[in-house]
């Protein structure tokens, strides 16, 4: 069972992480809030312990970012100061336990150990709830179309949903590989478990060890407490390598390992720890020309090359095209807040005529271009730089919280932009990110 516990002084916040370990919870530990924040996404599974009194952001502050998050994490909050007023505020803003300094070691790890139960009962209902929406919607799901290519497509991922196998995933940037991805693991046996994806790409040079395979205790600098990484994280359930492509060649070593054995090996470990976890990886190019090329392990390559799956660019899916335009026109005029809209000739054209190089995604930018009304004749220029630059971010954004689900540090891995300014430009577009979260 996990835990966050965030506390700004060194000596109670070391001492309160031993208490809590040895009480068989497993914690990390963080010496103020935003570093916390930072970390917790909404399938986090675990409680949140944090203190009130602290600079910079203190726990009241926490408790309502992390509700921005996802509502139901359970929270507990720890003042020096014993405020009858505080605690009901906090109670009535969320928390579900308040504790006074100084508190029993054992009160605290019985409350962090209930909420605990109350939170995986949460993400287990939620994640039933998806699988029963995702079986009374047609077949189709996210993967629309009517084109054969697509009915071929989403035969084919029923069957291997079932079949509970590892899958190596193709296709052109932009496809939807990604949803061909979340789609094997809803319609699979691990539908109410862990979906942890990784976007290679975006992995952050140096620290993408840790990242995948998570520390033993005193074994990284600046951290007495162990981690769990990614790998750990989705025992269970489904984990997804996105662009493994763009995995340096150190890290697919390490990888190789984990698919065989199914162990991962925490740094500084001692033991593998077994894991329990089937392997989704997608890839924009050929891996067997990376092979040949020399960027991509032949050994990892003919272990992910069990079973492939190739999703088909638009320009191969006859009549998909307009049907895609007009339900991605319907998500841009309810996201917008815009009623009306008319097909102009040109904008017909435009979508019989065109290539769609970015496929899907291009074609799903384009719909929200013309829903803005900065797109008319093609190939016009859009009204002006400004609102062609403001159409193009706004788009980018919706594109990487999809990719994200909804996962905000993912979704900034992506665009490799501060979180302040992240959330500047979701409020200017008028982005509500609770659409792109997976219930």
């Amino acid at each position: 069972m996990t835990v966050i516990l965030v506390e700004d002084d060194d000596a109670l916040r070391i001492a309160t992480a031993q208490a809590l370990t040895l009480a068989g919870l497993h914690v990390t530990a963080y010496a103020d809030a935003p570093s916390a924040l930072a970390a917790i996404t909404p399938a986090f599974e675990g409680a949140v312990v944090s203190d009130i009194r602290m600079p910079r952001m203190d726990g009241l502050q926490l408790l309502a970012a992390l509700r921005g998050v996802d509502a139901d994490i359970p929270v507990i909050l720890v003042t020096g100061h014993g405020d009858v007023a505080m605690a009901v505020a906090a109670l009535h803003d969320g928390a579900v336990d308040f504790l006074t300094k100084p508190f029993a070691t054992d009160h605290l790890a019985a409350s962090v150990t209930r909420a605990i139960g109350r939170r995986r009962l949460v993400l287990e209902n939620r994640g039933l709830r998806a699988a029963a929406a995702a079986a009374a919607n047609d077949d189709a799901g996210p993967l629309t179309g009517d084109s054969p290519a697509m009915e071929r497509l989403r035969a084919t991922v029923r069957q291997l949903a079932e079949a509970d196998i590892d899958v190596l995933v193709e296709g052109e940037t932009g496809t939807g590989k990604e949803l061909v991805a979340l789609m094997l693991h809803r319609l699979g046996p691990r539908r109410a478990r862990p979906f942890i994806a990784v976007n290679c790409g975006a992995l952050p040079e140096g620290l993408a060890e840790i990242e995948l395979f998570g520390h033993a205790a005193d074994s990284v600098a600046h951290t007495r407490l162990s981690r769990d990484g990614q790998i750990a994280a989705s025992s269970g359930g489904t984990l997804l390598f996105d662009e493994i492509d763009s995995m340096a060649p150190a890290m697919q070593a390490k990888l190789l390992r984990v698919i065989e054995e199914r162990e991962v090996l925490p740094i500084g470990a001692n033991r593998p720890t077994p894991i329990d976890l089937r392997v989704v990886a997608t890839c924009k190019r050929d891996l067997g020309e990376a092979v040949a090329a020399g960027s991509f392990r032949a050994d990892l390559y003919y272990r992910l090359n069990t079973v492939r799956v190739r999703v088909p660019p638009l320009r191969e899916r006859e009549g998909d095209t307009l049907h895609l335009f007009a339900r991605f026109v319907e998500e841009a005029k309810a996201q917008l807040g815009r009623d009306d809209f008319a097909l102009t000739p040109a904008i017909s054209r435009r979508l019989t005529d065109h290539d769609w190089p970015g496929n899907v995604r291009e074609l799903r930018n384009f719909a929200f271009q013309v829903v803005l009304g900065t797109v008319d004749a093609v190939p016009a220029p859009l009204a002006d730089l400004p609102a062609q630059v403001a159409a193009f971010e706004a788009a980018a954004i919706r594109t990487a919280l999809e990719r994200a689900q909804g996962r905000v540090p993912v979704a900034l891995a992506e665009l490799g932009i501060p979180r302040k300014t992240f959330y500047d430009k979701v409020a200017r577009h008028g982005i509500d990110l609770a659409t792109f979260r997976v219930r």
